[in-house]
């Protein structure tokens, strides 16, 4: 009797070792191979109709289908517009952050258009899944639920009913009896979907996935799970917020980055029309060290409320703290507010907060954070209906930004008055509706004209 030959597989990046090692020669992560038996080769690649290339020109540009509607106006944002027929969409997020409770809504709105949909359920039952359902309250017309972890069973029903829509809840939990290892592991995951990407384009059908996160908060599986679908979404927040974000990292359809807010209520999830009002809701007036920021996600402009405190430190070298943008950016802005404006603040803790809980990543929110600290450092509040943007360089210029009309526009909408933006801005909207406008060049420009 032949031995079943086994391979070591990294459960972090996919990487095979015919021999145990302690840490992954791919990745680097320590104690991630796991014995599994070596898979057959033509179980790795799913079978597909072979297909004849066809010639550009002659491809007609009228035969892809219009886009579908979720029913929820910012899913559709995040999707670039609706959903693709035939493309496979991951969702990851935190347990408990509102993936299942999402995508039930969005079934129900799917089923209500006429449209058949499958959910399948690899941790719940049918009636625990229904229970989430009536505690939501949605009234589906098409929805179909299935408690299955098997792959092939799961196709089998879906070419009966024949669905515009799939729904797997998680794809850690999904199986394919060509292969032998256990469910959830790199080798299933990436067969997993592999046959279902093979699926969505041959049936036209979408495919939505559950993926769990690690504790580092990416996606659980290798990172060419990410490579092979075709949309990948993260929902963000923290539980003692009611507000939940949904981000796109990656969109083969629509805009990437692009950022769909909601509200968690008891009947479920519920779509935020003015993500500005959200975050302004509960500033301050009159504080020193808060400024308001013109902030661009994808697409949609947002105004957030960035605090600041600068404060006496006990020991020589002062604290460096920041929550909702990158530390180390605060760091490089604040070495260059000592170096071109000659402030003492080495020894003083600093720390930088994005109100309302939200990441920002892009390089406008710079004059924010020295706004927001030179009001702090002077102990001098800003204008309340002041807004500012624009990029900081270590220089002390303040670099021109894109969509300056776009953040001027959400800006007018919550009532501002004022704005400081980059010179380079300026050209073309010297006024804006009942804003007044300044320019500035550099820091020093900003700290004369703040103060």
């Amino acid at each position: 009797m032949t031995k079943q030959k086994t391979v070591y597989i990294c459960q972090n990046c996919g990487f095979q070792s015919p021999k145990w090692i302690g840490r992954c020669s791919d990745c680097g992560e320590w104690n991630s191979m796991v014995e599994e038996k070596a898979p057959k080769r033509s179980a790795i690649s799913p079978q597909t109709p072979s297909q004849s290339a066809l010639l550009y020109a002659h491809v007609d540009s009228q035969q892809t289908e219009k886009r579908l509607s979720t029913g929820i106006a910012e899913l559709d944002r995040v999707l670039g517009g609706g959903i693709v027929p035939g493309s496979l969409v991951l969702i990851g997020g935190d347990p408990g952050i509102g993936k299942s409770t999402l995508l039930l809504q969005a079934a129900e709105k799917i089923s209500l258009f006429g449209n058949k949909v499958i959910y399948v359920s690899g941790e719940e039952s049918e009636r625990q899944v229904k229970l989430r359902g009536e505690r939501i309250g949605i009234n589906p017309a098409q929805l179909y639920l299935l408690p299955e972890t098997c792959l092939e069973r799961i196709l089998d029903e879906a070419d009966k009913l024949k669905p515009t829509t799939i729904i797997l809840d998680s794809i850690q939990t999904i199986f394919s009896e060509k292969l032998e290892s256990a469910p959830g592991s790199i080798t299933q995951i990436r067969e997993v979907a592999s046959q279902l990407l093979a699926y969505s384009k041959q049936r036209c059908t979408t495919v939505f996935l559950i993926g769990h996160v690690t504790k580092d908060g990416a996606i659980a599986g290798p990172k060419a799970l990410e490579h092979i679908v075709d949309t990948v979404l993260y929902f963000e927040g923290q539980h003692s917020y009611n507000h939940r974000l949904i981000r796109a990292v990656k969109n083969r359809f629509g805009p990437a980055n692009e950022l769909g807010i909601f509200e968690m209520t008891t009947t479920g999830l519920i779509p935020v029309k003015s993500a500005s009002e959200l975050f302004l809701s509960q500033r301050p007036l009159g504080v020193s060290g808060s400024a308001i920021v013109a902030c661009l996600e994808g697409t949609r402009p947002i105004l957030i409320e960035l605090q600041a405190l600068v404060a006496s430190g006990r020991y020589g070298t002062g604290k460096r703290m920041s929550q909702g943008v990158d530390p180390n950016r605060v760091a490089l802005l604040i070495a260059m507010l000592e170096r071109r404006l000659g402030m003492q603040i080495l020894g003083d803790d600093v720390f930088v907060n994005v109100a309302g809980g939200i990441n920002i990543t892009e390089p406008a929110v710079d004059l924010g954070i020295v706004t927001a600290i030179l009001s702090s450092y002077r102990n001098l509040p800003i204008d309340p209906m002041t807004v500012v943007f624009g990029e900081v360089g270590l220089a002390g210029e303040v670099r021109a930004t894109t969509q300056p009309l776009l953040r001027l526009r959400e800006a007018s909408a919550m009532g501002m008055k004022h704005c400081i933006l980059p010179a380079g801005n300026l050209d073309g909207i010297e006024s804006f509706d009942n804003i007044e406008i300044q320019a500035v060049r550099s820091v020093i420009d900003l700290i004369d004209l703040l103060f």
